[in-house]
């Protein structure tokens, strides 16, 4: 028990450092809409595309396409960092038991698990064709 203690502390610790960059760390930029788009790596988009597409059917233009699209509209809703964080509170809070309680039950998990929800919605309804 008090290995996982040990490790969950240390996973807690990398976590709210940042052990990942995204290049330019100092301030927010942002473009003349307001959006964040030029903070998310290439890399992130994309891994978040060809999962949006394998959830979505598959490879075709319009699946490319409107996956595409609802990254963009995510990262006008969310910094890159507020992104990553979500996607990390959420993974890390399907962890069984009391470990992963200290991803689920923070009040800043839930804010951003909302963020990201309503992100998502907003990606959804304006990217793909209904």
């Amino acid at each position: 028990m008090k290995k996982l203690n040990t490790l969950m502390t240390f996973a807690l610790a990398l976590f709210i450092t940042g052990c990942a960059t995204t290049g330019n760390n100092s301030a927010a930029t942002t473009t003349e809409t307001g959006s964040f788009i030029s903070q998310y790596p290439t890399r992130d988009r994309v891994e978040y595309v060809l999962n949006c597409v394998a959830k979505h059917g598959g490879l075709n233009y319009v699946n490319q396409y409107s996956c595409g699209c609802k990254i963009d509209k995510i990262a006008e809703k969310l910094s890159f960092k507020e992104y990553e964080d979500a996607i990390t509170f959420g993974f890390m809070g399907k962890t069984a038991g009391e470990a992963g309680g200290a991803f689920r039950d923070p009040e800043q998990a839930k804010k951003l698990k909302k963020r990201i929800k309503e992100a998502e919605e907003y990606a959804e309804n304006s990217c793909f064709v209904k």
